[in-house]
């Protein structure tokens, strides 16, 4: 196996010699069978060795001995390697170097976990309240989706409390449900932030109040903030920025090949970033040249012709930047280990190359480019019934917020009496 990623003998006898030779290859044949690049292992083999040797010198003499040198060998390389270095830095090179050592040793030592990175609580409140995960799934019958939404808002409310040097709920008082609600509103996050958080507390005030931690309910004093319905303008870009952010994708790489027919998908027809990341060979009806996009939003399921642009970009990508594997989805993850795309890498990207792109907008991401399409789609006088049908809307009352991008016809109205347009 070192043969495949060393030439020289002499440099595979100095690993041979290593005391935990057999734990270096072991871990060198899991990277292998995980499609880690040549680069890659070649450059954790060394790390590994080194840690070897420093544990020796610490007088480790089995393998079960070595997790703990793990953290003395990372300060010890920091202050070799890195002395000079910013703080940010300091803490990447220590992360470089710690990652590979903890891999190996949950290969080689049974049981071994390593620090890696903070657990958060799965109920930030548990001394005091330990029943509300089980009150919010038994009794309000919420669905995982929905107590992960309630767990992030608990949790924020939790770092709060934190803040304010408040270790017991049954302080909480109204004014301290104000000063969270205001340190937590716009523009820091979005009003369905707030609003979603708001319901979560009011939720949590009621549980506290009936097992007895609050002497007083004070749901009631939490106040959803002021919003109109529609207030906001849909995220769009011309078709024109839409075609330079494709531009702006380096399709010479295996990740822009990647990336551009993802774009594409986006742009072309109004996908989710979701949607996207969950496509699959098996959606691609290449004889017909149809696409099928499964389990919508709305619970069904759309085809659509298969765009002729849309099709070479993905077909490009799976002849020569997707990487071998036996998953069907089609977008996969560049580095090893090989998986398929997440809906946040999506977006992520999305926005990556708006922002390359020069163009700002509010919350670049995936939707602006869905926002985009439907933008196009009116331009092009498409009934709004044909453009929710298209862009997989739930329900019809989705599509009319859209008319607010209908530049054109908007200035027609301004201009005349706008019966034509209506």
């Amino acid at each position: 196996m070192l043969e495949k990623y060393y030439i020289r003998p002499s440099t595979i006898d100095r690993i041979h010699e290593s005391w935990i030779a057999s734990t270096v290859e072991q871990y060198v044949g899991w990277m292998a069978e995980r499609r880690y690049t040549d680069r890659s292992v070649s450059r954790r083999i060394p790390i590994v060795l080194s840690f070897g040797e420093f544990a020796k010198a610490q007088g480790a003499n089995e393998v079960k001995n070595l997790p703990d040198h793990v953290e003395p060998f990372v300060q010890a390389w920091i202050g070799e390697h890195a002395r000079r270095r910013s703080g940010r830095r300091r803490k990447q090179i220590g992360n470089e170097v710690r990652n590979p050592i903890r891999q190996m040793l949950k290969l080689a030592v049974s049981g071994y976990i390593g620090r890696g990175r903070p657990h958060k609580p799965d109920n930030p409140f548990e001394r005091q309240a330990p029943g509300l995960l089980k009150y919010l799934t038994e009794e309000k019958g919420l669905r995982q989706r929905s107590i992960y939404q309630y767990q992030f808002s608990l949790r924020q409310f939790a770092t709060y409390l934190e803040c304010i040097g408040i270790d017991d709920l049954a302080k909480l008082s109204p004014t301290v449900l104000s000063g969270f609600i205001a340190e937590y509103a716009p523009p820091r996050v979005s009003w369905s932030t707030v609003r979603n958080a708001c319901g979560v507390l009011r939720v949590f005030l009621r549980y506290l109040h009936r097992e007895g931690v609050l002497a007083k309910d004070l749901s009631s004093l939490v106040e959803f903030p002021q919003s109109y319905r529609h207030a906001g303008v849909p995220r769009s870009i011309s078709w024109e920025q839409v075609e330079k952010v494709l531009a702006g994708i380096d399709r010479r790489s295996t990740s822009g090949k990647r990336d551009y027919a993802m774009m594409l998908l986006l742009a072309t027809y109004g996908l989710r970033a979701a949607e996207v990341a969950t496509l699959t060979l098996d959606d691609i009806d290449w004889r017909n040249e149809l696409l099928k996009i499964r389990d919508r939003k709305a619970g069904n399921t759309t085809t659509y012709p298969l765009s002729a642009a849309v099709g070479a970009a993905i077909i490009e990508y799976l002849k020569n930047g997707r990487p071998a594997t036996t998953c069907r989805e089609v977008f996969m993850r560049c580095c090893a280990p090989h998986a398929p795309i997440g809906s946040a890498a999506v977006v992520s990207r999305a926005a990556h190359f708006i922002r390359k792109a020069g163009i700002s907008v509010p919350r670049a991401g995936s939707h602006v480019l869905r926002h985009s399409c439907v933008q196009r789609l009116l331009n092009a006088n498409f009934p709004l019934k044909h453009i929710g049908d298209y862009v997989g809307h739930r329900s019809a009352s989705s599509t009319p917020i859209y008319g607010k991008i209908a530049v054109e016809q908007l200035r027609e109205v301004a201009l005349g009496n706008g019966e034509d347009v209506l």
